[in-house]
C-alpha cells in the first residue's frame, strides 16, 4: 500500500522541516528551512561512523533529539485531538504532549533509518502571514511520493506541524484514529495505550540491544501501519 510505504518517510521530513533563528531576526523561507534541516538527517543517516549496530542507541538519540527539538508538537497534539484537547488541564495537556512526542520520536526514529539516498524536489512554496505550505516530491527507486508540508511560526522560526503525503493529512489521520479509541472506550484508554507503547518499547529496544551479536545488521523499517497504538 503506498501510503504505508510513504509514512515512515514522513518524519524524516516532517520532523526536520524547521529553521533556526532568534527573536528578533527575519526566520529562513519555509523551503530554506525544509531544505536545510533534511541535509542534517540524511547526515545523520549517511555518516558511516553511525551505521555501526554499536552505535544504534547514540544514533537513535540523536535522531529523536532533533525530532524532539524541531517538531512542534504541542501544535500538533491539539490539532490531532481536536475537541478533546479543550476540556484538558495544563497538566493533562503537557502529559499528552510528551507522550505523543515519545510516541512519535520513537516509532519514526525507528522506521526513517533504512532510509536514505532518497531525492527531494522542491515544487512550490505559498505563505499567508504565519502560515505556509511547501510542496516537494521524494523520489525513490521503488516510488515517487508528493509530501506537502504545512508550517508555522513560533518563536520567530518556522516550524511543521503537519504533512500531506499522496494527500493524506498526517494530523487528520491520527485525529481520526484517536477519535475511535476515545469513543469506544475513554481519553484515559488512549494515554495508557500511548504510554505503553513508549514506556514497554523503550524496554523492549534495550533488552534487544543486549541480546544482538555484534554485526548484525539493523532490520528493515516498520510500515506505518504497524506504528499505530493498539
Amino acid at each position: 500500500m503506498r501510503i504505508a510505504f510513504a509514512l515512515p518517510l514522513v518524519l524524516v521530513t516532517l520532523t526536520y522541516s524547521l529553521a533556526f533563528g532568534s527573536p528578533g531576526q527575519i526566520p529562513e523561507s519555509p523551503t530554506e528551512a525544509v531544505r536545510s534541516t533534511l541535509t542534517e538527517v540524511f547526515r545523520i543517516l549517511e555518516d558511516e561512523k553511525l551505521k555501526d549496530p554499536a552505535k544504534l542507541i547514540p544514533r537513535r538519540h540523536m535522531l529523536e533529539e532533533a525530532i524532539a527539538s524541531h517538531f512542534d508538537y504541542a501544535e500538533m497534539s491539539k490539532r490531532a485531538l481536536a475537541a478533546h484537547w479543550v476540556p484538558l488541564t495544563a497538566g493533562e495537556r503537557a502529559e499528552f504532549v510528551e507522550l505523543f512526542k515519545s510516541f512519535l520520536s520513537d516509532r519514526y526514529a525507528e522506521t526513517i533509518e533504512g532510509y536514505s539516498g532518497h531525492q527531494v524536489f522542491y515544487l512550490s512554496e505559498r505563505t499567508e502571514g504565519n502560515y505556509a505550505e511547501v510542496r516537494t516530491k521524494v523520489r525513490s527507486s521503488k516510488v515517487e511520493v508528493p509530501m506537502d508540508y504545512r508550517l508555522h511560526i513560533r518563536d520567530g522560526t518556522w516550524h511543521a506541524y503537519d504533512l500531506v503525503v499522496d494527500g493524506v493529512s498526517l494530523v487528520k489521520n491520527y485525529r481520526s484514529q484517536f477519535e475511535k479509541i476515545i469513543r469506544s472506550s475513554s481519553y484515559q484508554e488512549l494515554v495508557r495505550r500511548l504510554h505503553e507503547r513508549t514506556v514497554g518499547e523503550d524496554k523492549k529496544k534495550q533488552t534487544s540491544l543486549e541480546t544482538v551479536p555484534h554485526g548484525l545488521a539493523v532490520r528493515e523499517p516498520l510500515p506505518y501501519y504497524a506504528t499505530t497504538p493498539q
